[in-house]
């Protein structure tokens, strides 16, 4: 049994990466930040105010689940709400907030307590899994992520200028690399890997040979 962190910046490409890494090597993928986008989703419906720490008591009646790949919030089918532009604009504040990340790494770290799995977030080697086996920082270059972003959400119907979303994602690293609680940090024992220039399978190849040089498969 072993475990995986892959970190890095918005639109960096890890939650594509980590899903084809997973079925590559026939181990869980985990995407912690799709966690962090149920909460925030529960928090907008509720209409609490998302920066005070004390509106989050609803985590006590929250329940999350993970099913052939789906996100189920309280009994809810939410994979396609989580991915909204509203979600995507307002989830740096939930994921700052104290309680909300220890209730969630509480959560991630008893599942891959259970099995081998490949995890993916902004502090997964840092805080999450400090013993993974093998760690990787994912990035790429702003305007790099800023095209996928928007390839992402053209598939999805949604239109967004390249100036509006490198401006969107430069807000995002802000928040992530400076939130006092688990900010966007390279592990010190962490490989990067910057692929602004590279394939998805490029990627997912040098990840695997990496795996196989450690001996874990």
């Amino acid at each position: 049994m072993y475990k995986i962190a892959i970190d890095g910046p918005a639109g960096a490409g890890k939650s594509t990466i980590a899903k084809k890494l997973a079925s590559a090597l026939n181990i869980e993928y985990i995407d912690t930040g799709a966690m962090y986008r149920a909460i925030t989703l529960k928090a907008i419906r509720l209409g609490i105010d998302m920066e005070d720490e004390n509106s989050y008591g609803f985590l006590k009646d929250t329940n999350l689940d993970i099913c052939n790949g789906r996100f189920i919030l309280d009994g809810e089918d939410v994979s396609e709400k989580i991915r909204s532009v509203e979600i995507t604009e307002n989830v740096s504040t939930p994921s700052k907030i104290k309680c909300v990340r220890e209730f969630l790494v509480d959560y991630q770290r008893k599942i891959s307590d259970k099995k081998s799995v490949v995890m993916d977030g902004r502090d997964i080697g840092t805080v999450v899994l400090p013993k993974a086996e093998l760690k990787i920082f994912l990035t790429a270059s702003v305007e790099c992520r800023a095209r996928r972003r928007m390839l992402e959400r053209k598939l999805a119907g949604i239109e967004k200028s390249l100036e509006e979303t490198i401006e969107e994602i430069e807000i995002r690293d802000y928040k992530d690399s400076t939130r006092k609680e688990s900010p966007l940090k390279k592990s010190e024992d962490a490989v990067v890997i910057d692929s602004s220039n590279m394939s998805i399978d490029e990627v997912v190849s040098t990840i695997i040979y990496l795996v196989s040089e450690r001996g874990l498969v």
